[in-house]
């Protein structure tokens, strides 16, 4: 189920690394400031997280894996299609 919730974290992920590589060094031509990305980034990084962690808590109750390495291979199993599509396209 993490692998199919990882596809379109693809997005919030990225989004999120965008405005960590933008914050310090914005685009000299960029004048509307940050408030428009984290307009946009909000909704869409909370609304992945609640869908995320509200489908996690519900599988979490049922598996006979200890908690700690439920999370650890919930959050793992997110972040490998980001992860495939960084390294077969660099």
């Amino acid at each position: 189920m993490n692998l199919l919730l990882g596809m379109p974290a693809v997005v919030p992920i990225w989004l999120l690394w965008f405005l960590a590589a933008s914050w310090h060094n914005p685009e000299p031509t960029e004048n509307d400031g940050m408030a428009l990305w984290l307009v946009i980034i909000v909704p869409v990084v909370g609304l992945y997280t609640l869908l995320w962690c509200t489908a996690n808590r519900a599988l979490a109750r049922r598996t006979s894996l200890a908690a700690q390495n439920y999370w650890l291979l919930s959050v793992t199993g997110t972040f490998l299609p980001t992860l495939t599509l960084i390294v077969l396209y660099p």
